[in-house]
């Protein structure tokens, strides 16, 4: 899972199953005909998604249509017969980014190049906030404890390994360490991003993952107290259960998808839910996906954060997206209707 992400990962649903709607100020039901690109898009693959991990969906309702959709032949059919797309605002503009499984080059042990430990959780870490970023990286109190996963060659690369919350290591022996979230300090999360465009060094718009790399790298002083600014620091996991073939666990516990995979915020999107996504920019997107990750910087009805794959290719193409557009979540009919309020 997306490690910041499973920050969010508390309940989506009551006891009785119903999205928590409470912030939304704007709900309406439409038409699968007002889904811009719904017919080209290829249903079936989003079905294989949504099939991944709806057995993992309490309610009733949902639990019926995830046993209709093992034997659904027509994938485009299955959605339109059984849910409605709904459309959720609550005022804040929407926002589509991407985010990506990160591969770094590792050693076992460290040497001159490999000097950045990645490590697992401490024991004495628990449920209130504990040291800071800055505290833990200048105090050395995880030093020479045996927590180490593995060492990495830079502190900005480890940096956004955190932000993404899982990733792979490729050891110089040839093994790949799958890396899953572990835990967090319990410190709030803060855009290093923003930060540079508060103290004047960029724009908003010029912003990006590249961006932030060269301007650490160039400025490795001020780079590393930029760095420091988000206090947030996340611990790992070694995953071996996961083929290397699979994309990364997300909140539901269950590998995601690369160009299926949304991340929502679960107070208000069902993790699990399928999601129509029209995401506009400079690479329009009109995809069917599914909700299966949550993310720190993931709030609001129109918030949402794609995933795009693993390593630096996706990488980069993640770390390009930021764009509007619209998205819509496909619920079971009743439950659907039930989100109107009653008129008199």
């Amino acid at each position: 899972m997306t490690g910041l992400r499973r920050l969010l990962a508390a309940a989506a649903f009551t006891a009785s199953g119903t999205v928590a709607m409470a912030e939304a100020r704007d709900i309406s039901i439409l038409s699968f005909g007002d889904l811009d690109g719904w017919a080209e898009d290829d249903h079936h693959a989003a079905l294989e998604v949504f099939r991944s991990t709806c057995m993992d969906l309490d309610a009733p309702d949902w639990r019926t249509l995830c046993t209709l959709a093992a034997d659904a032949a027509d994938a485009r059919a299955y959605f339109e017969l059984f849910f409605a797309p709904v459309l959720i605002r609550d005022g804040a503009e929407p926002l589509f980014t991407g985010y990506f499984e990160p591969e770094l080059r590792a050693a076992a042990e460290p040497d001159e190049v490999y000097r950045y430990p990645v490590y697992r959780v401490p024991p004495e870490l628990g449920d209130v906030p504990w040291l800071t970023r800055r505290e833990i990286e200048e105090s050395g109190i995880l030093a020479d404890r045996g927590l180490e996963i593995g060492w990495v060659s830079d502190p900005v690369e480890l940096f956004f390994l955190q932000i993404q919350g899982s990733g792979r290591l490729r050891m110089a022996d040839g093994r790949v360490v799958r890396l899953g979230y572990g835990g967090a300090n319990g410190r709030p999360y803060s855009s290093i991003g923003q930060e540079l465009v508060k103290r004047g060094i960029y724009e908003p718009h010029q912003v990006s993952a590249d961006v932030i790399r060269s301007w650490v790298r160039r400025n490795p002083d001020d780079g590393q107290d930029l760095l420091w600014t988000n206090d947030s620091y996340v611990f790992f996991r070694e995953i071996g259960e996961v083929p290397l073939s699979k994309g990364p666990l997300g909140a539901m516990n269950r590998s995601i998808t690369a160009g299926r995979s949304v991340a929502v915020d679960p107070s208000i999107v069902p993790l699990g839910a399928p999601v129509w996504l029209e995401k506009d920019g400079a690479d329009p997107m009109r995809r069917l996906m599914v909700a299966q990750d949550t993310g720190s910087a993931i709030k609001g009805a129109q918030r949402a954060d794609i995933f795009y794959g693993t390593g630096r290719r996706a990488g980069l193409e993640a770390g390009r997206i930021r764009d509007g557009g619209r998205m819509v979540v496909l619920l079971p009919i009743q439950r659907a209707w039930a989100l109107l309020p009653e008129t008199v």
